[in-house]
């Protein structure tokens, strides 16, 4: 099931992309593995009804599966 993000989340996530601000994401990968990536966001799209962060190095993160960015929490694990 998806879950929207919050206003807080997107609006950090907005400013990393205008500034091109290097960023490390945790967020939770198949069958609930954590996962560490970092990149520049490049920009947010909706596929399938979902919200998803797309990296320069084109790389697509589902946005609710995200536990931090840039180290503030976002999400329980």
């Amino acid at each position: 099931m998806y879950n929207p993000i919050s206003n807080e989340f997107f609006d950090q996530l907005n400013v990393a992309m205008q500034r091109k601000i290097p960023s490390t994401i945790v967020y939770l990968k198949d069958e609930g593995n954590k996962e560490t990536t970092k990149g520049v966001v490049k920009t947010m799209e909706v596929i399938d009804g979902k919200e998803f962060l797309i990296l320069v190095s084109k790389e697509k993160i589902r946005l609710d599966t995200v536990l931090t960015f840039n180290g503030k929490r976002h999400r329980e694990e």
